[in-house]
């Protein structure tokens, strides 16, 4: 829920207003039926009753708090139920219903309708543009260059990812491995990524009886990112050739690598979700699906990721042996 400030200013002014100030501008005029104000129990709505209220495009359960006749219509100060009071506002008959079971029908109808939006939305947000992960080395160059200029966005725009501390460390040691060890992931990885979204998907279907479309399609989102994000960005220069030697055409990354990878990923979303042009309320629900899955790997560091990386060589020998 959201409101402008012109709303409030609105409120505001309305609020402010005084009978004394609105029969002074009207004093030249005769008092009529019309003008005098109506006895509350006139009105559709009264105070403590429970009702239904329209609210860019749906429907919430609130509490008439105070009624007030002004400017010759009635206008109702509500408090929407199990929100804050800060959102509680003054509204016109016009946005409000009768607390009955046709009207709860309609509110389940326009809630479906909402969620079925919501979750093409989500898939969407969660996919890229397939490209080949063959991409020519200078191509690559290329790409690299458009990142680090993208990665000037102002940290208050991006989405936040809190990483739990012991997947920070997790990161500082893959890097430590990496780039001053000279050592690499042993491929390919168990669990890989697909089976580490799998276990996921069957984590959230045992805790919560069932599984959301949304959640399957932000899933197959983390896939489709990972395996062309990969090549691309998630890979130190030491690691190149062995991505050459892993992945040919008819192999998708998230069959290969595994949690080390999939984490570095999760680095980079809040910039690659700033430029996928998410509604806000759209991604405050995808951030916190994606916060549940980091908890997810926390919880089971242990299985999922290594506690030991390979010296080049030792890789490059295990991989002729399985050729052998």
């Amino acid at each position: 829920m959201g409101r402008s400030n012109a709303a409030l200013n609105d409120d505001s002014a309305a609020e402010s207003y005084d009978a004394t100030t609105t029969k002074t501008h009207f004093d030249s005029e005769t008092e009529t039926d019309e003008d005098r104000v109506p006895a509350t129990n006139n009105s559709p709505f009264v105070e403590g009753e429970k009702v239904l209220a329209y609210f860019k495009k749906r429907i919430y359960e609130a509490k008439v708090i105070k009624v007030e006749y002004l400017l010759k219509d009635w206008r109702y100060f509500l408090h929407y139920t199990g929100w804050n009071k800060s959102w509680d506002e003054w509204v016109t008959v016009d946005r409000l219903m009768k607390f009955t079971p046709e009207n709860l029908e309609k509110q389940k109808a326009m809630k479906k309708l909402d969620a079925d939006n919501k979750n093409i939305k989500l898939g969407r947000a969660t996919q890229i543009k397939p490209r080949s992960s063959n991409v020519p080395r200078g191509k690559k160059r290329k790409a690299d260059s458009v990142i680090k200029e993208k990665g000037a966005v102002p940290s208050e725009k991006l989405v936040n990812l809190q990483i739990p501390p012991t997947l920070k460390k997790q990161l500082v040691d893959d890097c430590e491995f990496i780039t001053h060890l000279g050592k690499l992931v042993k491929l390919p990885r168990n669990p890989n990524v697909d089976e580490i979204l799998k276990n996921y998907l069957d984590y959230r279907s045992k805790k919560d009886g069932m599984v959301a479309d949304s959640l399957k399609e932000i899933l197959k989102g983390i896939q489709c990112y990972f395996d062309k994000a990969l090549p691309v960005m998630l890979l130190y220069k030491s690691e190149r050739q062995q991505y050459e030697d892993a992945v040919g055409d008819d192999t998708s990354p998230s069959s290969v690598y595994g949690a080390e990878h999939l984490l570095r990923l999760f680095v980079k979303l809040p910039e690659l979700l700033f430029y996928a042009n998410i509604e806000e309320e759209t991604l405050l629900e995808l951030q916190q699906k994606l916060v549940d899955f980091l908890k997810f790997l926390q919880k089971n560091q242990g299985l999922f990721f290594l506690s030991t990386y390979h010296v080049a060589e030792d890789v490059e020998t295990s991989t002729n042996n399985q050729d052998n």
